[in-house]
């Protein structure tokens, strides 16, 4: 594992406030206080064994704000972003004859404040955003119109999260509150649509507006499992909180894991999209997989890195920006992470090969060979026998809870060891991690 801070004008010195990696291509697209959306090609450091470096490709010029959110759609072909003033934009992919270039599909126009993030569904067909104006707003991509509103924060949206079986919803506010939305779809004229209704809200888990960040990026696991939650405070310090996401009923009465060991205010978190496979015997993981997930957690100035068989972290990167972070991306391999700052600046970490492990199949937990994608297409059809999951497979969080408390992580340098294949056994329905003492 090798990174640093790329010392380049990302984006003519002003602060970079969002990243994404294309779900195939690996281009890096950035968003910034200039009003520029910037494409970015990775160049390996790994034979000079240097930091990885950056060639610029392209600027998408349209806002007329700061552009604080983008995230690419699963299918690669657009581009959601959204800046000051409400003003959000959709970016769609042409192929000329002189090549791809990015071109204004549409203007989403509703919110009447900032947008802070933004997050497709799984079939990207619609769109869900956070506002300065307390509101989620889920959007019909297609037709370009608002689909949604949900409006049950009382403080800014600073993050939202959409489920990758289509399930639920989740948004995280500085009003202290994580809002849970279940998808109970309505028929109009015998067409079934999507609609989001509260579940389950969570209070007082959470910093309030007083964080010094606009930013409180959560995430949901690839596979649908977990919910990563950030800026949690536990025993008088601030870190994240694993929230089990998957099972029914979904409930967010105590968190399924506090992972101790940040000393600032986690701002963003983000999984890797790959799946790999466990460390030797499983017997130790606080969460029985057939794999092994991996994924970032941003302090305001300080990255870790943790797997799904260990509240250690495998790697700790601190002191990266003179800023607060603002983002986190994974490349699609899992070969790369980046971050944004309001320095100006972005960190590039690059993994060597199997560095994190053997990547699986998150369908048939084989081990991958030379393949670097991951379908996740199989996830949607587990969605379909949900209603069968057993309720004793709930995990039993209150316990685990005070297994956690007990374990405080002390910072350790980074270690990363190759891991050995998982079984081979199917899939057939969402996962419901279970604890084990």
């Amino acid at each position: 594992m090798r990174g640093g801070t790329v010392q380049i004008n990302w984006h003519d010195t002003k602060p970079v406030l969002a990243l994404d990696f294309h779900p195939f291509s690996g281009i890096l697209a950035t968003a910034g206080a200039d009003f520029d959306i910037k494409l970015w090609l990775i160049n390996s450091g790994e034979v000079e064994k240097k930091v990885p470096t950056v060639n610029y490709q392209n600027s998408l010029t349209y806002h007329g704000s700061a552009v604080n959110a983008l995230r690419f759609s699963p299918s690669g072909e657009q581009l959601a972003s959204g800046a000051d003033g409400g003003e959000m934009i959709i970016w769609k992919l042409h192929t000329t004859e002189e090549g791809q270039a990015w071109k204004v599909l549409k203007t989403l126009s509703f919110h009447r404040k900032d947008v802070l993030d933004v997050q497709w569904s799984s079939d990207g067909a619609f769109l869900i955003s956070g506002s300065v104006d307390n509101s989620c707003i889920i959007w019909d991509v297609n037709k370009g119109s608002v689909h949604q509103i949900l409006d049950a924060h009382f403080h800014y949206v600073q993050g939202v999260a959409w489920d990758p079986l289509a399930k639920y919803a989740a948004s995280l506010s500085s009003d202290r509150t994580c809002r849970i939305y279940v998808n109970k779809p309505q028929k109009t004229k015998g067409i079934e649509k999507i609609n989001y209704e509260i579940q389950s809200a969570k209070t007082h888990l959470f910093h309030d507006e007083t964080l010094p960040s606009f930013f409180r990026r959560l995430a949901w696991s690839p596979d649908g499992s977990f919910l990563l939650l950030p800026a949690v405070p536990a025993q008088g310090r601030l870190c994240p909180s694993l929230v089990l996401g998957g099972g029914l009923p979904l409930t967010l009465a105590r968190p399924a894991l506090l992972l101790p060991g940040a000393s600032k205010p986690v701002v963003a978190v983000r999984f890797c999209p790959m799946a790999f496979s466990l460390r030797g015997s499983s017997s130790s993981a606080f969460f029985k997989l057939p794999y092994r997930l991996i994924f970032a957690v941003a302090t305001l100035n300080s990255l870790y890195i943790y797997d799904t068989q260990s509240i250690q972290p495998i790697a700790i990167l601190a002191g990266l920006h003179y800023a607060a972070v603002t983002d986190i991306s994974w490349s699609p391999t899992g070969k790369y992470v980046a971050l944004s700052s309001q320095d100006g600046y972005c960190t590039l970490v690059e993994f060597e090969n199997d560095e994190l492990g053997p990547p699986v199949s998150f369908s048939e937990n084989k081990v991958m060979g030379d393949e670097n994608k991951i379908s996740i297409q199989n996830l949607e059809d587990t969605k379909r026998n949900e209603d069968t999951t057993n309720k004793n497979d709930i995990v039993d969080v209150e316990s685990l809870k005070a297994d956690a408390e007990i374990n405080e992580v002390k910072q350790m340098p980074p270690s990363l060891i190759t891991s050995t294949p998982a079984p081979n056994k199917p899939a057939k329905r969402r996962i419901t991690p279970m604890a084990i003492d």
